[in-house]
């Protein structure tokens, strides 16, 4: 498949942000701009589109630095944040593809290390994630609490 992997820039926004809005539906189109804009000007976070000969997005990943990953050892360490492809394009190397290209931007860097999570019942991305060469590392399930002051 002719599929060109770039890395996005400011000029992509617009569709970096669609893109996000196609993996995190759960948050509207504003969240994910004003999120990707604070990402952007903290200079951590990277974008990558895979496109299609037209020019249009098969899928991205969003990869950002964190100062710790459940199960990876350096510090900072790089974190895949999210990868999609649009289900009309999967299973065909997309996803692969891309997380070449960002092993590829952060070996460049100087990073030897990729955490990634995926939700505990998603079968098909851990399969995909086997398939991509990560290992895992552990399991965990995360509580929250609200706290509410205590009263006078």
């Amino acid at each position: 498949m002719d599929v060109t992997i770039r890395e996005m820039g400011p000029v992509d926004q617009p569709v970096w942000t669609h893109l996000r809005a196609e993996l995190w539906p759960e948050e509207t189109l504003e969240d994910h701009r004003r999120e990707l804009k604070e990402f952007l000007g903290r200079g951590d976070l990277w974008g990558f589109i895979a496109e299609l000969p037209v020019g249009n997005p098969a899928g991205f990943a969003e990869v950002a630095l964190r100062d710790y990953a459940n199960g990876c050892v350096s510090r900072p360490v790089a974190f895949l944040e999210g990868i999609w492809v649009h289900p009309q394009w999967r299973r065909q190397g997309i996803g692969a593809r891309l997380i070449e290209k960002v092993e590829e931007f952060l070996v460049a860097r100087g990073i030897a290390e990729l955490g990634s999570d995926v939700l505990i019942d998603n079968a098909e991305s851990l399969a995909a994630h086997a398939h991509w060469g990560f290992a895992e590392t552990e399991r965990v399930i995360y509580f929250r609490k609200d706290l509410k002051p205590a009263k006078r």
